[in-house]
């Protein structure tokens, strides 16, 4: 359907107008070796710290705060309405000593993946303890936001051995192989 006249005729029915094509858009080249990895929120501005990198980082660490604080605020009423229900002294004592117990191990956990990846099977058996843990873990990614992308210190490493272990690999492999082994065996 056209959308100057509303009809379903397409500007080559009209023959008084020119159609002009448009140019076909030019693939950009994709450059060679390892590319970085992404990080949540951040992308990969990390690696250059631009489009609003800072900006990021600030709004991220307003964001984790925020989001412990109301799930404090969660656990707070959760905990009160234990103390309505009168369910006695020792099942609130177990709440808050389970809930602190998880949210220190859920920061530690989430501190120490900032500097190292944490194997997979580990971390899929921990995914319980993260979720009750989850204020430790949000108050370890607004703390590492003072510092840099959550993640980016360990990224960044990664990249740059993955770039150097390609450019040392590549300068090895420069020219044709065949050329070489002829003129190795010529003198």
């Amino acid at each position: 359907m056209s959308e100057e006249t509303g009809t379903d005729e397409t500007p080559r029915d009209r023959p008084h107008e020119t159609v002009h094509e448009k140019p076909s858009a030019t693939p950009h080249e994709t450059p060679k070796g390892p590319r970085p990895e992404a990080l949540p929120l951040f992308g990969t501005t990390w690696l250059d710290h631009s489009n609003g990198y800072t900006w990021r980082r600030i709004g991220a660490a307003a964001g984790a705060l925020t989001l412990a604080t109301a799930g404090a605020l969660l656990l707070r009423f959760a905990y009160e309405g234990l103390a309505i229900a009168k369910v006695g002294g020792f099942v609130n004592l177990l709440v808050v000593v389970a809930f602190s117990a998880c949210s220190a191990l859920a920061f530690r956990r989430t501190w120490e993946s900032y500097s190292k990846r944490p194997e997979p099977e580990q971390a899929a058996s921990q995914r319980g303890l993260m979720a009750i843990g989850f204020i430790g873990a949000l108050l370890a990614y607004f703390l590492r936001t003072f510092k840099e992308a959550p993640g980016e210190s360990l990224r960044r490493t990664e990249y740059e051995t993955a770039r150097t272990q390609y450019e040392r690999r590549s300068a090895r492999r420069t020219g044709n192989p065949s050329n070489r082994r002829k003129q190795k065996r010529r003198s």
